[in-house]
């Protein structure tokens, strides 16, 4: 049985190693590419289409004007934009905060509207109610602690306009303006440039399948209302929406040029609760998804459904047999230091534990490397300091993903056993 476990472990772990070389590859030749395009972001946008920017705010006061103001400053004609944020049960001043704001001679004659809502359902349940107000013909979602650069609509429609009939939706990149706080942000910061400098770009060069993230991107206004909405169910209806959108034979863009800086948790504490959150969600949308792996759903389908259930549920697996085997087997050499007599339970064929630890080096290699690849086509990124952080993360940062996983697990099976349904955690914001 241990050899079977063992050899469980390593086997996943090449399966890992393969879709890191994968991916890496993917996302290299993207990036190639990027560099050769030219934009001209002074081009004349009269025939761009109306577009209905929706910002979600739940106590907000901290960051909700630099947000708006930020988004009626947009490189978009003024007469095609319209935006709505919603103060969303709302205790603070962040309506009053918006208001003041409409008043201020620059922004008087906008279509900006404040909408004050009191309704259930997070952020989800305000998107839909705000979407009955929406007149644009693409709807463009920022958080409330968005900061997008200035052409960043304008990236996501010329995106959209390539292929206005097979784009349902268009997504760019995300990046921590707070990246340099503490050693918190700065991990994150690591995690941020990877998974959209590899991830992203990989997935979408190989294979043209991309996810929407909870913040900057666009998706067609008839679109997300023939889907009838966001799942309020769902703790990440970003991904939930995803999946509605490929289930209609859309795809989803990556403009990787339309950037926005957000703010990341500077406090582990409530790290830890964001990411449970989503870890908790993407479980939740693995479950309703699944069964699309066995009826006539499409390829890109299928391939996002393994390509999650692999991350949250195979490879986690396999990472916690293999650290529970190493854990044990260390305790023990320890222990034999005093007393020789006692024998691990853990012994393997000559060699096979020796295979197991050369393909844990190799993935360790691997991960550090895909991490300064990103950093490298990041202007300012790739420097020294970064470069050990990259190096201490696998044994740091990235472990905290099995906690948090495995919180997630238990959080929805104490909801399933009990029918409480889980709250929608806000992200904490700092000053």
């Amino acid at each position: 049985m241990s050899d079977g476990l063992l050899l469980f472990s390593m086997l996943s772990i090449w399966a890992a190693v393969l879709q890191s070389i994968v991916f890496m590859a993917g996302g290299a030749r993207f990036l190639i590419l990027e560099r050769r395009e030219r934009w001209d972001s002074s081009q004349d946008m009269s025939s761009f289409p109306t577009v209905t920017v929706l910002i979600p705010a739940h106590n907000e006061e901290m960051v909700i004007a630099a947000t708006a103001e930020n988004v009626l400053k947009l490189n978009y004609p003024p007469e095609k934009l319209q935006l709505i944020v919603i103060a969303d049960n709302c205790s603070d001043s962040t309506a009053q905060r918006l208001r003041a704001l409409k008043e201020m001679p620059a922004f008087r004659d906008r279509d900006f509207a404040v909408f004050e809502r009191s309704g259930t359902g997070g952020k989800s349940g305000a998107l839909n109610d705000a979407l009955e107000q929406a007149k644009g013909e693409w709807s463009c979602i920022f958080d409330a602690d968005a900061a997008p650069e200035r052409n960043t609509l304008f990236f996501l429609i010329t995106k959209a306009l390539e292929d206005p009939e097979k784009y349902g939706a268009v997504f760019g990149r995300n990046k921590a303006r707070n990246r340099g706080q503490n050693l918190l942000s700065r991990f994150i910061n690591l995690e941020l440039v990877t998974v959209q400098r590899i991830y992203h770009t990989g997935m979408w060069q190989l294979f043209r399948i991309g996810t929407i993230p909870g913040t900057n991107f666009i998706i067609q206004a008839d679109l997300i209302r023939e889907i009838g909405g966001w799942d309020v169910k769902a703790l990440t209806e970003d991904t939930a929406v995803s999946f509605e959108i490929m289930q209609r034979g859309k795809l989803i863009a990556l403009a990787s040029r339309a950037e926005a800086y957000q703010q990341e948790p500077e406090d582990l504490s409530v790290y830890m609760k964001q990411r449970t959150r989503r870890a908790q969600g993407n479980f939740y949308v693995i479950m309703t998804n699944i069964k699309h792996l066995f009826d006539r759903s499409t390829w890109r389908v299928k391939f996002l459904i393994l390509y999650y259930a692999t991350g949250y549920l195979w490879f986690m697996l396999a990472i916690l047999i293999s650290d529970f085997i190493l854990g044990i087997n260390l305790v023990f050499l320890v222990l034999n230091l005093f007393y020789s007599s006692l024998v691990s339970p853990f012994r393997f064929a000559d060699g096979l534990y020796m295979y197991l630890m050369m393909s844990g080096a190799l993935m360790y290699y691997l991960y550090v490397l895909q991490i300064n690849l990103a950093l490298s086509s990041d202007i300012g990124q790739s420097t020294t300091s970064n470069f050990v952080l990259s190096c201490l993360s696998y044994f740091t940062y990235a472990q905290l993903f099995i906690v948090l996983s495995l919180k997630a697990v238990w959080n929805l099976t104490v909801s399933k056993v009990t029918g409480k349904k889980t709250k929608w955690y806000k992200t904490q914001r700092f000053g």
